[in-house]
Order: C-alpha cells, then sequence, then structure tokens
C-alpha cells in the first residue's frame, strides 16, 4: 500500500507552493475555513484536561450529538452513541468488528478499499447509479452479491457516503430505497458515511438510509468538513437500537479500547459545544455552505463550458469532470489515455493539482479528476475569513484569480476551438 493520495496531494501543493510556484490547489479534501472563535475558546478551556476519560466519550459529547442526529429527524439516545478520534479509525475499527467483505461503489473515497484490504477483507466494487454518486446502482448490486458469493467471498456491509467524495453528487431516494430493500435481502450492514451531511446544498433532500434500515444502518459523522475541524480528530458512530446495535458497538469499543484507548478530551468539550445547535454555530455552517455551493458551482461551470461531462455537484467541495469528450485529442495532442496521466499534465505544465479519478477506484483508463475547491479559499485565516463572510465569494481577488487560472490550464489542455471536430 501507499500513502493516501488526498494526503500525497497536500504534500505536492506545500512542496510546489514552497518552491514559488503559483499552484491553483485543488486536491486536498480539507474545509480550509477557519476555526470558529466559540469552538476555539472551548477547546482552550478544556486544555488542561489530561485524563483519558470513557473510551466511548464523555456523556456530554455523546449526549449533544445524540441531539444532533435526533434534530436530524433520526431519534438517538446517548447510549447509542461511539466516539472517537477521527471517523477514519471509527471506521476501522467498525470494518474489523464486521469481518466480512465489504460492498465500496465505483467510485468512492480512496479509504474505503484500502481499510477493508487492512483489515484482511475484500471490496466489492459496484458503480453507482448514473448522474449519482455514493452509493451502489441497486440494479447492479444484486447481481454483484451473487456472483462474489458464488466467488466465495463473505459480504458482510454496504458503504454509502452522503453527499459523495469524490463526486461531491448524492444518490437519489430511489436508489437508496433499493440499497436498502437489498441490504435486507443479503443480511448486510449498511455504514452510511454521513461527515458531509451538514454541506448538502438542499437541506430537505438527504436520503439516508436510516429512513428505510433504521435495524442494519450505523452513521458516521465528525467536525472535519462542517466546522473545517479535521486536525482536532474528532468523529463519531451512531448505532442502532436494540439487541443487534449494541452488539455491533460492544465489539468496536473493545477494540477501540485497545487501539486509541479514549478520544482527545479538549476536543469532545468542543464537539460538546459544536453539536449543540447554538445559533452562532448554525450560521457558521450555513455560511460554509453557501461557499461551498457558490465555488463549486463555479468550478463545474468552468469545466462544463469545454463540453466536459460533470456530475452536478449536491454537497460538499467536490467536482467531478469526465475528460472522455477529448479522448482522441488528448492521445494524439498530449499522450493522455488515463486519468493519473491527465492529473500529471495539469500538475507539471500549469500547477493546478488534482487527484485522478483512478484513486477512487474508477477505471484505470478513465479520464475523471476529483476536484476539490477549498483550496481557493486562502493561504491564511485572513483571507478565508474574508471569502466566508463575502456575499459574492467569487468576486473575491484571489478566489477569482485562480478560477481563472483554472479556465487557462483547460483552454491549454485543448484548443477550444477545435474541441467540437477533434474530440468527435
Amino acid at each position: 500500500m501507499t500513502i493516501s493520495a488526498t494526503l500525497a496531494a497536500n504534500e505536492t501543493i506545500a512542496a510546489r507552493r514552497a518552491a514559488g510556484r503559483d499552484v491553483v490547489p485543488l486536491a486536498f479534501g480539507g474545509a480550509n475555513l477557519p476555526v470558529h472563535p466559540a469552538l476555539r475558546e472551548a477547546y482552550a478551556s478544556a486544555a488542561s484536561l489530561a485524563d483519558y476519560g470513557p473510551v466511548a466519550g464523555i456523556k456530554s459529547a455523546r449526549e449533544a450529538l445524540a441531539g444532533y442526529f435526533t434534530r436530524h429527524d433520526v431519534p438517538t439516545d446517548a447510549d447509542q452513541v461511539l466516539l472517537g478520534p477521527g471517523t477514519k479509525p471509527l471506521l476501522f475499527a467498525l470494518l474489523q468488528a464486521l469481518d466480512g467483505d465489504v460492498v465500496v461503489a465505483s467510485p468512492a473515497w480512496v479509504s474505503y478499499a484500502a481499510q477493508t484490504a487492512m483489515v484482511g477483507s475484500r471490496p466489492i466494487r459496484v458503480p453507482a447509479s448514473a448522474g449519482e454518486g455514493g452509493a451502489p446502482d441497486p440494479e447492479l448490486l444484486r447481481p454483484a452479491l451473487f456472483q462474489a458469493i458464488k466467488a466465495g467471498m463473505r459480504p458482510r456491509s454496504i458503504i454509502v457516503t452522503l453527499p459523495d467524495n469524490p463526486t461531491g453528487a448524492l444518490p437519489s431516494e430511489t436508489t437508496m430505497r433499493g440499497v436498502c430493500s437489498v441490504a435486507e435481502e443479503f443480511g448486510l450492514t449498511i455504514i452510511s458515511d454521513e461527515i458531509y451531511r451538514d454541506l448538502v446544498f438542499d437541506q430537505a433532500a438527504v436520503p439516508t438510509p436510516v429512513q428505510w434500515a433504521p435495524d442494519r444502518t450505523v452513521v458516521s459523522t465528525g467536525l472535519s468538513k462542517n466546522f473545517a475541524l479535521g486536525g482536532w480528530r474528532l468523529g463519531g458512530l451512531r448505532f442502532s437500537a436494540g439487541p443487534t446495535g449494541e452488539r455491533l458497538m460492544k465489539r468496536v469499543r473493545t477494540a477501540a479500547s485497545e487501539i486509541w484507548s479514549t478520544p482527545p478530551l479538549p476536543a469532545q468539550h468542543a464537539a460538546a459545544l459544536a453539536w449543540s445547535d447554538l445559533p452562532a454555530l448554525r450560521d457558521r455552517i450555513d455560511r460554509s455552505r453557501h461557499l461551498h455551493c457558490t465555488v463549486a458551482s463555479a468550478v463545474a461551470d468552468i469545466f462544463r463550458s469545454y463540453d466536459l461531462e460533470v456530475v452536478k455537484p449536491r454537497g460538499a467541495f467536490y467536482v467531478w469532470p469526465d475528460f472522455e469528450p477529448w479522448r482522441a485529442y488528448l492521445k494524439t495532442e498530449h499522450g493522455i489515455s488515463t486519468s493519473a496521466e491527465l492529473a500529471e499534465w495539469l500538475t507539471e505544465q500549469w500547477d493546478v493539482v488534482t487527484i485522478p479519478g483512478s484513486e477512487f477506484g474508477d477505471a484505470p483508463g478513465s479520464l475523471t479528476l476529483r476536484v476539490a475547491v477549498p483550496g481557493l479559499y486562502g493561504i491564511n485565516d485572513a483571507q478565508r475569513t474574508e471569502v466566508l463572510e463575502a456575499d459574492d465569494p467569487l468576486s473575491v481577488p484571489w478566489v477569482s484569480h485562480a478560477l481563472a487560472r483554472l479556465d487557462t490550464a483547460v483552454n491549454g489542455l485543448v484548443a477550444a476551438d477545435q474541441l467540437l471536430t477533434a474530440s468527435r
């Protein structure tokens, strides 16, 4: 295994900046916004707390997270919640506890398949529905499971992401109902990664599987995306009520006690405030959502203006352009025939850093890219605050400059006046 592609890209951006390059950073999936003062104060006030604390997390933080889920129409008791040092280790411990092969959509976040392999299981790749993302196509899921079982695999779970990383798309209610139906048929646990849930652009349209499969769904969330607190490492799992959820939570908690012991106490105290529905923090999430939507939509429009196929961003802060309409031209003019070669060309020729779609499970010969927009918000907290508070983020000079650089790079990739004749 190699270092995560997203973290490696972040190192590439840092190295090129250190060399004095004018980088357009569209690779790393951090939210790239300032810490809200209220959360900073809550963390600082608890900085002297050096005890280990309960394995599952302190009561106030678990109660706050239970309240968060309940406000989102998922009734939850604090005893159904387990906290950990970020959702990555929580998902790893959960996959280990489930002990079986895992259905992963194609494309999907890089760590799902990697963690599945690390616990000794195998990913079962199933393409997402056309125009969607974050969940396997239920029409393809059933035959894929039959085939996997016939091949001697042991499917035990399905991972869905609402909204999706890498595409920024959202599964439809029809898709999610279908996934839940197949999960019921095959006795699979659904892992619903909802770390970006607060950043769905239309908050009335989040089809969480808890609605249709409440007894077999585990939900994960955290503070890294909605509050841009990735480095604080604090996440949570919500297990179903009843004996099945209790048994699974006990196995994960046992693993937690041997791996990380307890989540960091200062971050837990900040989390108790973050999940408390404080008006000022609701406003921060609303502003963040508006910013991500505005910039992601503008980036998608740039790619779309060059006749590219682009999934409509519906949440998070990602764009997923597909350069397939340019395949013949890219091969002839630049020798590009894979997403890795495409991403490398943009980096080396224009300092536009993205991640190839193949890193997310797309076909090796695909021409897709995962584009993350928060890198455009600025290089320090003063710039990021100005962008966050702007009525029109696209008019902020460094944002408009980066968008113009991106447009120039894409235009340089193919002669726009030759596109319609050369690519068809």
